[in-house]
């Protein structure tokens, strides 16, 4: 899997050892993605509603929320949205909100390739501002086999389990190193 990222232009390696055909280009989120990322977060999230007026009004809080496409053949095939939780701080606790992959390039390491290349878009945006990234955390249903990529990829654990949050329990899941561990898999990014 090779993965180009388009903030800023690098290209690396990302973990994924199932293809080596798929080339995905990771950049920050337009307006004209829109359509395409409510239609896959409709396809990934069904118990969820109003798409497009949920993704419009995160968009609207950046930088506390941002978002970054995955485009693979030209067409948008996946997002991430990272938020910053508790205020701007020095050392920045970042929640990987949502991904989401279309179901045709999925298992392709379309989501690593999101989670390498945007986090360290916003790591590095976060220095500039004199800010550093203290933890991940994830939230998801404690049957979610993205628990696994989140593993992988971050290098988060499991710290709690909430009961029948939503539709079922959800984990909470914590990564102390992130950059260490994205740093591991893709040392050549500057």
């Amino acid at each position: 899997m090779k993965c180009i990222s388009a903030v800023p232009d690098v290209s690396f390696g990302c973990p994924d050892r199932r293809s080596a055909s798929v080339t995905t280009l990771i950049r920050a989120f337009l307006p004209g993605d829109l359509p395409a990322v409510s239609r896959i977060h409709a396809e990934a999230f069904p118990r969820q509603h109003r798409s497009e007026e949920w993704i419009a009004c995160n968009v609207r809080a950046f930088p506390r929320c941002r978002y970054f496409v995955a485009e693979v053949n030209g067409g948008v095939a996946g997002y991430v949205l990272w938020t910053e939780r508790s205020g701007f701080r020095t050392e920045v606790v970042l929640e990987l909100e949502q991904i989401a992959v279309a179901r045709d390039v999925r298992r392709h390491g379309v989501g690593a390739a999101l989670i390498c290349t945007s986090l360290r878009n916003v790591v590095q945006d976060l220095h500039s501002r004199g800010s550093s990234l203290r933890s991940v955390m994830v939230t998801t249903r404690s049957d979610n086999e993205a628990q696994r990529l989140y593993q992988r990829v971050l290098g988060a654990e499991i710290e709690a389990t909430l009961k029948n949050l939503f539709a079922a329990d959800e984990v909470v899941m914590i990564a102390h190193d992130p950059c260490g561990r994205i740093d591991r898999w893709a040392p050549e990014m500057p």
